[in-house]
């Protein structure tokens, strides 16, 4: 199915770009979450016209996430573990922990952007990479400390 995308995606394409995906991909995802239209040519005639409104949008949202970006880098969040032998941790670090030790910090962020390249499963020191926007990643240190 051919579809316009009415905002960058990553590994996809960019705004106003018409992309062929799965039928499936289309209608359970891209168009209900308002990120793409069909590619008919009704739409294809109406989205030029909206185009220039959603790439100031789309501008507004980059500056956003690059402002939030250098916030990011200032930050250093500590989560408090219960630890077995050799300072191993009972189970990991999730991005859903991090997500909400990061919420405590005062930085609201879905778990899906939080990127943890392995799972965390010990004591230290984390650089803790985030997709912010497509164009923007950012990175903040996490700290896992024992849980007095």
């Amino acid at each position: 199915m051919k579809v316009i995308l009415k905002e960058d995606i990553a590994n996809l394409g960019e705004l106003g770009s018409v992309v062929k995906v799965a039928d499936g991909y289309a209608r359970n995802y891209l168009i209900p979450q308002g990120k793409a239209v069909a590619a008919t040519p009704e739409n294809i005639k109406g989205l030029e016209h909206q185009i220039k409104a959603l790439e100031s949008k789309r501008d507004v949202k980059l500056k956003e996430a690059e402002e939030l970006a250098e916030k990011l880098a200032q930050v250093e969040v500590t989560l408090a573990r219960k630890v077995a032998d050799e300072e191993r941790l009972y189970g990991s670090v999730t991005q859903k922990d991090v997500a909400a030790a990061l919420k405590d910090a005062g930085y609201a962020l879905e778990k899906k952007a939080i990127i943890l390249k392995e799972s965390i499963r010990q004591l230290g020191e984390f650089e803790i990479e985030v997709r912010l926007h497509p164009q923007v990643e950012a990175a903040f240190k996490l700290k896992v400390v024992k849980e007095s």
